[in-house]
């Protein structure tokens, strides 16, 4: 698997990106929110990266932040009938904040207006995300945790979203993060999801 590349911006598309790594050309789909931070063509800079293999194509798609990258795993792992180039297009029809906010609110008709979704796809990502994942339990908590900023439950929460996305059940992740959280020196995002992962396998 590739984590992500670091390299010299090549080329830059709305919706692809060319890294020359080390002499090395990589090639990565992208998202609009992606391509709107990237730098000049010839600056250096990193993509967070999900590689995607099928039976006939092998997909690098890239991502500026970890929230992206996420989501984006989180659409098609959890929702029936979306893959990754709906993953993407619902990336770039809406920022990741603002996808959250109209899935907790269940505003059906905001995420209808993303090219490519329609009315019957954005009633399937509430449903199934709200439902049957229970994933917004854990958003809600975390926009809690950023508006009374303590960093303690902040990380707690993050890491909760942290291991749904990695496909673990939220009670399982809640369950874990709790038990973790309670140890010493355990106190970030990143030392909470490793040492679950540790744990549960």
């Amino acid at each position: 698997m590739i984590a992500f590349l670091r390299g010299l911006l090549a080329e830059a598309l709305p919706h692809r990106v060319t890294l020359d790594v080390h002499g090395v050309g990589y090639v990565a789909l992208i998202p609009l929110t992606t391509f709107d931070k990237l730098p000049q063509i010839g600056a250096e800079v990193q993509l967070l990266t999900h590689y995607h293999v099928t039976d006939r194509d092998h997909t690098l798609f890239g991502f500026m932040t970890s929230d992206e990258r996420d989501l984006f795993r989180l659409l098609m792992d959890r929702v029936s009938g979306i893959g990754p180039k709906m993953a993407l297009s619902v990336l770039s029809g809406m920022p990741v904040a603002a996808f959250k906010d109209a899935v907790i609110a269940g505003d059906v008709k905001a995420l209808s207006r993303i090219k490519g979704v329609g009315g019957k796809t954005a009633e399937r990502i509430v449903l199934e995300l709200k439902d049957k994942v229970g994933v917004v339990t854990a958003w809600q908590a975390a926009q809690t945790a950023k508006g009374t900023h303590d960093p303690k439950q902040e990380a707690q929460s993050d890491a909760v979203l942290g291991l749904i996305a990695l496909g673990y059940k939220q009670s399982e992740a809640i369950k874990a993060v709790n038990e973790l959280a309670k140890q010493p020196g355990i106190d970030t995002a990143d030392k909470l999801i490793r040492e679950a992962l540790r744990s549960m396998n």
